[in-house]
This record gives structure tokens, C-alpha cells and sequence, in this order.
């Protein structure tokens, strides 16, 4: 099954009628389309780290990004709810050229800290 798909937008690509949280990198904030399960959760997670990071390594490159948009989906496998893996995408409203705008996503790509805890694995424990 694959599913449970979100959208994180900021600037020229908020979400309409999506929920808007406060960010540090844009005036107007971040909205977010997504539904409230865990699965939904999980992959916002990804898509709203990689939307943070979008912004961080721009400002650091010198890049100036008017919107954002990050999507992000996968499934599960129903019998173990183990994630069979995330797939995410990225727009960019940028006055960047082509070639800076993907220099810009792949290093957000290897950068990005909630990507690279899931592409590790990691236990999960009760207390």
C-alpha cells in the first residue's frame, strides 16, 4: 500500500487550507496538508525537515527561495506496519538557475537530519 501522501508549503507554494505553523525562514510561515494518523506524521516529518533545510542551506549558498513546496508519501506493509519507504519531491520559486536549484537539492538530500534517522534505522522504546 502506498499512500498517506502530505504537502509542506512556504512562501508562493503554501497550502491552501492547509494548517500554518510559524517558521524561522519565512515571514508568512509554513502551512501543511496532511491528514492526523502516525503514518501521516511520519512522513511529515520528513517532508517538513527537508522543507527547513531547503531554506537553511539556501540562505548559507546565498540563494534566495520564494516558495517551497515539499510532498511526501510511502506505505506500509499491513501485517507489521514496518514502512516499505518514503518518496519525497521538491518545487522550488526561485530566481536560481537550474543548475543551483538541483546543487541545492541534492545537498539538502544528504543533509537533512530526519532523512538520514530513518534511512538509519533507529529502535523506538516505551519507557
Amino acid at each position: 500500500m502506498d499512500g498517506f501522501a502530505v504537502v509542506v508549503g512556504a512562501g508562493s507554494f503554501r497550502v491552501e487550507g492547509g494548517v500554518r505553523f510559524p517558521h524561522r525562514w519565512t515571514e508568512a510561515g509554513v502551512s501543511v496538508g496532511a491528514e492526523f494518523t502516525g503514518a501521516h506524521l511520519l512522513h511529515l516529518a520528513a517532508a517538513g525537515c527537508v522543507l527547513n533545510d531547503l531554506y537553511r542551506e539556501a540562505a548559507d549558498l546565498g540563494i534566495r527561495l520564494d516558495g517551497v513546496r515539499v510532498t511526501a508519501s510511502g506505505g506500509f506493509d499491513t501485517q507489521s506496519w514496518a514502512s516499505t519507504g518514503i518518496t519525497y519531491g521538491v518545487e522550488l520559486d526561485s530566481a536560481a538557475s537550474a543548475e543551483e536549484q538541483a546543487a541545492l537539492i541534492e545537498r539538502v538530500d544528504r543533509v537533512a537530519e530526519i532523512p538520514r534517522a530513518i534511512r538509519a534505522g533507529a529502535p523506538v522504546q516505551r519507557r
